[in-house]
């Protein structure tokens, strides 16, 4: 996040460079820095003649270099982006010829997603000293909580721990899905709000109480009715329920645990550290312990993997979700 602010930092003040190479697994931050370019380097006069938008689908590499050599008119600049890069894969080491004497009047922003550049290959080393090359990196599942919070905090709102968490359970790690989201309660809420679970439930329509986060705090705390109810709601909801998801954060919950029993230091602050988790939660983590000594443990995590198989309708085509989610309950709980 630091890079991508001076990026646009940079941007701003007008240091602009003649190439923006950006890939990487996480398309959220390939959009925003390329529609901040689109949108910010040309006047809305000079655009008309100075600004294309290619996609790799449609053009070559030859097509695109053939536009980047053209001249401004009457402008200091043109911007040439190209979106969906990827498409382009199997000939992208073309642009090696370019990258090595770009148009200095030409602002070229190509959109490699999901994909990138073999580092020992000529292309990614003269991109780096003619331009920028930004890699844009997948987040795990655990750094994405911070990650709300960073991005509500520079719009002045903020979210509870149990409030972030509930998005990336129910969301994934799909920034650009969580961002939507998150914009939609920026239109409902005041500037200044501290977004809660309830804002969550009656806005987005992620239960508060029924969800994979309070099942793993039931479970960890041993409370076999409030178990039962949210298994209860999940057999009745499935397709918002996914038996694959449910097993496979419950996989990591365990997993997790099994390392807590490991530490020798157990503070607080080493626990949140070792397990890359929010400190607001490792009290979870404590109580989920006292109940589940280390060779039970051991043995949930084995079992989850057997139903992790299950849940993929893997020798259990005609079981239904609720009776297979009942059995397992019942399997970790005794």
């Amino acid at each position: 996040m630091d890079e991508v602010k001076q990026l646009v930092t940079d941007i701003k003040s007008g240091k602009l460079k003649p190439i923006y190479f950006l890939m990487g697994e996480e398309p959220y931050y390939i959009d925003k820095i390329s529609d901040f370019i689109e949108k910010t380097v040309l006047s809305e006069e000079e655009r008309g003649f100075n600004q294309m938008v290619l996609y790799g689908r449609d053009v070559t590499v030859e097509d695109v270099v053939g536009q980047a050599k053209r001249f401004p008119m009457m402008a200091e600049h043109q911007v040439v982006i190209v979106k969906e890069a990827q498409d382009l894969s199997r000939t992208i080491e073309k642009f090696a010829g370019y990258a090595d004497n770009p148009q200095p009047t030409t602002v070229l922003v190509i959109n490699y997603k999901y994909k990138k550049l073999d580092k020992r290959k000529a292309l990614y080393k003269t991109l780096k000293k003619a331009g920028v090359v930004f890699e844009s990196k997948k987040l795990y599942e655990n750094q994405v909580p911070d990650w709300i919070r960073r991005v509500l905090a520079s719009k002045k709102y903020g979210i509870s721990p149990k409030a972030a968490q509930m998005l990336v359970e129910f969301l994934g790690t799909d920034l650009s899905k969580i961002n939507n989201e998150l914009e939609k309660l920026q239109i409902i809420l005041p500037s200044g709000t501290e977004i809660t679970p309830e804002h969550i439930e009656e806005n987005i329509g992620i239960s508060k109480d029924y969800n994979n986060f309070e099942l793993r705090n039931a479970i960890g705390e041993r409370n076999e009715i409030k178990v039962y109810k949210i298994i209860k709601y999940f057999a009745e909801n499935p397709k918002d329920n996914p038996m694959v998801v449910t097993v496979s954060l419950l996989f990591a919950f365990f997993s997790q645990l099994l390392h807590f029993h490991g530490l020798n230091d157990k503070s607080p602050r080493n626990v949140a550290q070792a397990l890359k988790v929010n400190p607001y939660f490792v009290k979870d983590y404590i109580t989920a312990a006292k109940n589940f000594p280390m060779r039970k443990v051991s043995g949930i995590v084995a079992t989850l993997r057997e139903f992790d198989v299950k849940s993929k309708g893997v020798g259990s085509n005609a079981v239904p979700q609720g009776d297979l989610l009942r059995e397992l309950m019942v399997r970790i709980l005794n």
